[in-house]
Formats: structure tokens, sequence, C-alpha cells
């Protein structure tokens, strides 16, 4: 549905490229979000998509129509494009009621008044408003709100829909509620959708999947439980949850030399640099006389216990100096300065290159 093919966009009078050579494939009914920290250009990426910037070079195709090219020299307008935008600020005007709101796109667009009321009394059910279309946009909740500012944009009933950290401006738990409201609807109509965050539970939450982004360029993609549970890089490693980088220094089959010891791989990569665990996946256990052998066991003592409730947060200190971080059920009993022995399950270890991208 959206072909993003070797994207450049440079901003006049910026030292370096805010987007550097981008390919994405989104397809029909997708739902890709462009994951990253401030500045990394996914922001860019999304408004080129939509026409708001001008790239520097490459192509966007919208379905069969080609949108921007620099060598064919085209740059089709944002109101031409077939896309509808959700931005992180509603953008709602307070002098109108939440029907005329909602028809705003299509009165621009000089639809016949009956088809208009019908399509706008079809979206603001779709979003749980219909009881409230003649209502004062001003006396409308945040979380009401950005239903308007979705059925806005679903009114156009175009392919893809394009939002801008549509939820930021919501509290935790509305958003969190919102979440699943968006992504249900999206599903049920069917629109394809491009959704930029810097919230990894979000990312993990609403999408099929996750373009990760840092410094411009493109990390990683992959759906939710691949870029969680096997990253390739360590940014993405570390972005997307907690993880423990360990450093690999030499590689002999599916034994690895690192700096907490010998440890043994479930798999391994080609250039590998370093192996990285979640803490989660850490298992913790109280010391045994005589101490138990087997396949990456270390030795340790715990420097921290803290409980929150379901789970503990611990650090173990290992006999190599490291430190690191697990996370263990609530139910263990652990005190600071017990001895204990960390178990680095080996089907756990996520294989990391040496390179950005393998």
């Amino acid at each position: 549905m959206v072909k993003i093919e070797n994207l450049w966009l440079t901003y006049p009078g910026a030292a370096a490229p805010s987007v550097k050579d981008i390919s994405l494939e989104i397809k029909a009914g997708e739902f890709l979000t462009l994951l990253g920290p401030s500045g990394c250009g996914k922001t860019s990426t999304l408004r080129s998509v939509a026409g708001l910037e001008t790239p520097t070079a490459g192509s966007i195709s919208i379905g069969d129509t080609v949108v921007f090219s620099d060598k064919q020299a085209c740059n089709v307008p944002t109101h031409a494009r077939d896309i509808a935008m959700v931005f992180q600020s509603y953008a709602i005007w307070p002098h109108m009621t939440v029907g005329q709101n909602v028809s705003f796109p299509l009165d621009v667009a000089r639809t016949p008044r009956a088809e208009s009321r019908k399509r706008v009394a079809e979206v603001l059910a779709m979003v749980g408003l219909a009881d409230l279309i003649d209502r004062s946009a001003t006396q409308l909740s945040g979380g009401q709100q950005q239903r308007v500012a979705i059925a806005r944009a679903l009114v156009r009933r175009t392919s893809v829909m394009l939002l801008d950290e549509p939820l930021s401006n919501l509290d935790a738990k509305l958003r969190e509620q919102m979440r699943l409201e968006l992504r249900d609807l999206l599903k049920r109509v069917g629109m394809t959708a491009i959704y930029v965050t810097h919230d990894q539970e979000e990312a993990l939450m609403l999408s099929d999947r996750i373009a990760l982004m840092h410094a411009g360029k493109l990390i990683e993609v992959g759906t939710p439980r691949e870029l969680y549970l096997a990253p390739t890089t360590e940014f993405g490693a570390t972005f997307l949850g907690a993880a423990e980088i360990i450093a690999v220094t030499r590689c002999d089959g599916d034994m690895a030399e690192t700096e907490v010891g010998t440890l043994q791989l479930a798999r391994t990569v080609p250039n590998l640099a370093s192996v990285a665990i979640r803490p989660e996946a850490i298992v913790v256990e109280p010391a045994r006389e005589p101490a138990a052998v087997g396949s990456n066991r270390i030795a340790g003592h715990l420097t921290s216990v803290v409980f929150s409730g379901r789970q503990q947060q611990l650090v173990v200190e290992l006999a190599s100096g490291r430190k690191m971080n697990a996370q263990v059920d609530a139910m263990r009993n652990f005190t600071p300065g017990e001895a204990v022995q960390v178990v680095l399950p080996p089907e756990r270890l996520m294989p990391l290159y040496k390179d950005p991208t393998p």
C-alpha cells in the first residue's frame, strides 16, 4: 500500500540529513509503527509520506500512485494524496460542534449535504460519539477530542491513515484504553496505518510490525515479538525494553568467551559482537554447597532487592565485578548480601551483530 524507496531528507541549513536512505514497504491493512527516540527522523519520514515535507531524494508510492520522486520530478500535494492524518494536537475547531468538526473535510471537498450527514453519523457511531454530534467542541474531554480527530480522519475514506503521536496528550489510564480502541477500529475498517511514537509499550501493543529508527536510519524492522525476543543490534535490544548486554571476545561454535565467562548459546550469528538477555529471563537461585554445575551458571551476591508488588528487581554482582539486573517473581524471598547463582538460559541469550544492521 505504501512504498518508500531510498528516502533522504535534509532540511535547509541543516548540517546533516534527518532521514538517511530509508526504504520500507507497508502492506495493505497493516499497522506499522515508526519507533525511536526524539530526533531520529520518524516524524520527518511520516511528514514526507503526507507531503508536508519535500524529501531531498528518493520516491514514495501510495497504492499504484507515485506521490513523490526526485527522478521523475513528481511531488503530489497533500490534499491529492490518498491519506488522512491525526496529529499530536487534535486540531479541533472550538467554534464548531462535534458534527461540524468531523464534516469539515467533506465540506472542503463539496460533498453533497445528505451524503456528508450519513458519513458523519457512521464514523461518530464507530468511535462511540453518536450522541454528541451537536455538542460544542469546547465541552469535550481529552479522550472525546481524540475520538473526534480520529472520526474526522476516517470520514474521508482514504486508504492510509498517518498518526503522529496521537495519544501523547492523554493521561496514562485513558492512553491505555485508547490504544486498544484505536487498533481495533483501524482493523475493523481495514485501513493501512503508519503510526509514530517514542513509547515502546505503545509500539508493542499496537503494531503488526515496528520500524525502529535511530539517527535518521532504519535500524531494524519486524513484528513486536521478533524485535523484543530476537533483536539483532544493541540499540534494538536496549531501546525496545531493558536488556543486559554482554560483550563477546571470541566465539567457537555454540560456545562464546564473554566478559562474564564462557557461555553456551542456542544460536549464533556471523560477526558476533555481544549477546543480550532480558532481565525477566535471568534466573536467580540461592547459592548451593557445593555449587551447582552446568551451562551458564555464575556465582554472585545480591547488592539490591526492591519489591514492587508483582515482582522483585534484583541487582546481582558477579564474581567478575559485573553487575546485572534481574526481575523475579514476588513470591521468592531474597535479601541484600545473599550469595546466589545466576543462570543465563542459552535459549534466552540473544546474539547481536557487530554492524548496525546485519
